[in-house]
């Protein structure tokens, strides 16, 4: 199985301490974010997990310690640059302090581990066509060499950006194809794969190629990995992902960036952030009597040894 360290918050960036203690002791507890009572336990062994997946825009509070994981596990990691500033992403660090993050990261757990993300791509009137593709350029120049891929998707229309986005401009469909053009032409120009990220548009005429964010093929590929020929049943419509399993929860990422999916709102996460113990095997609160707690699933994609 694969564990996701994690789509709906930033754990590497505000609760690494829980994360290396759940690491420590071998298990982890997870809060079904629609059924709130339902609680699954997942071992975090090398024995159960296949591969572990890390997604944050800040992996700086983890470079002195993730050889602690990284020389147990398989890993791949998904590191989010764009082009935005504190207006859009007030608690990321800024471009030039996120590359030598990455860089840093990349000379820790090797290159054929880390993927770049550049999403999601939206407009204002601040970072227009232009700047996401000057912005693209020189973050593409800086990482050369050092990850495996790059992947990005355009920004999903949500009732929610109405408030919490207000200045977003709809991005057309000559825009978006203005900018995978530009995007792909970069990246043919400084010789990287680029790919969209789930049920984008297909882009193969720039060069693009289209692919789930999460494959057997390129974790088998990043970890020397030999995976059963599964079906990915990814998740959402038109998503070509492997399954995996998130230990994260929803409305507790601090990161504040205003397209996020994940938070109601800017408050919720604070008072989660409130109700966090790094000695708890749940990310927000403890186990409530009420909660129905049970053995999650853990069967390997592995392909067996002959």
């Amino acid at each position: 199985m694969l564990i996701n360290i994690s789509g709906r918050t930033d754990i590497i960036n505000y609760y690494s301490q829980w994360m290396f203690k759940r690491f420590e002791e071998g298990y982890v507890l997870s809060r079904n974010s629609l059924f709130p009572n339902s609680v699954r336990r997942y071992e975090l062994t090398p024995e159960k997990v296949d591969c572990l997946l890390f997604g944050s825009k800040n992996f700086a509070p983890v470079l002195g310690r993730i050889h602690e994981i990284t020389e147990r596990f398989p890993t791949y990691f998904n590191y989010t640059i764009t082009a935005y500033g504190k207006d859009i992403e007030p608690g990321v660090p800024d471009i030039d302090a996120s590359i030598d993050t990455f860089l840093s990261l990349a000379q820790i757990v090797g290159p054929q581990r880390m993927a770049w993300r550049y999403d999601p791509i939206l407009l204002t009137k601040e970072y227009t066509v232009q700047r996401h593709l000057e912005t693209f350029d020189y973050i593409a120049g800086k990482l050369s060499g050092q990850f495996d891929r790059c992947i990005f998707s355009f920004v999903e229309m949500y009732s929610k950006h109405k408030t919490n986005l207000p200045e977003l401009i709809p991005i057309t469909k000559a825009e978006m194809d203005q900018i995978a053009a530009g995007i792909g032409a970069i990246a043919a120009k400084r010789g990287f794969l680029l790919q969209t990220c789930g049920p984008e548009e297909d882009y193969a005429r720039y060069g693009i190629h289209t692919s789930g964010c999460v494959t057997l093929e390129m974790l088998g590929k990043a970890n020397g990995l030999t995976f059963r020929n599964l079906k990915h049943k990814g998740f959402r419509k038109g998503c070509h992902c492997m399954e995996s399993r998130d230990i994260g929860a929803l409305n507790s990422c601090l990161n504040g960036c205003k397209y996020c999916y994940a938070n109601k709102n800017a408050q919720l996460p604070r008072e989660n952030y409130a109700l966090h113990d790094p000695d708890s095997p749940l990310l927000i609160g403890h186990l409530k009597p009420t909660d129905r707690l049970e053995q999650g699933s853990q069967k390997s994609f592995l392909a067996k040894q002959k």
